[in-house]
């Protein structure tokens, strides 16, 4: 891919809709949610900071492997079909390696639907906490789920199913 390319495609997946906060019931989850509308656009600076400085660490790619996107489309036709399925750019989502976009759908203020989207075309997706809702149980992947067929479901003919052997996530 040119650098000019590489640009503009940068430009693009810099400019998806930011996935949406539900607005929470419980009183305590409203204090968290007014929390994250504040501090949610100066994340990204705190995260990659923390991690230049080592303060944290973050290598690889998460597990939950669903697959490759499919030979008929492009990473752009792709992330656009999940935009139009309610999807938005998690902005404040850890950055794996060789990820091209993250994207969540919001189940509730608690819980999300979490996509990563590759430059080698790669999807992996899990289901887990929200940072806003549960931050350090969110950190700690505490009860992160595949949701596998979920996930192939929503995503039918746009995704090559990865086949899951004994030897592999």
């Amino acid at each position: 891919m040119q650098a000019g390319t590489e640009l503009q495609a940068r430009d693009w997946y810099d400019s998806l809709p930011a996935s949406a906060m539900v607005y929470p019931e419980q009183l305590w989850d409203r204090v968290k949610y007014l929390f994250w509308t504040f501090y949610t656009p100066y994340h990204p600076l705190v995260r990659d900071t923390a991690l230049r400085l080592r303060v944290v660490r973050h290598e690889g790619r998460q597990d939950f492997l669903i697959g490759t996107i499919a030979p008929h489309l492009s990473i752009p036709e792709f992330i656009s079909h999940l935009l139009g399925k309610g999807y938005g750019n998690h902005f404040v989502a850890w950055k794996d390696d060789g990820e091209v976009v993250s994207l969540r759908y919001t189940d509730g203020f608690a819980y999300q639907y979490h996509v990563r989207v590759f430059e080698d075309r790669e999807v992996r997706a899990h289901y887990e906490y929200t940072p806003e809702c549960y931050p350090i149980s969110h950190i700690m992947e505490t009860d992160m789920e595949a949701r596998r067929e979920e996930f192939l479901s929503l995503l039918g003919d746009t995704i090559v199913a990865h086949v899951p052997s004994a030897f592999s996530d």
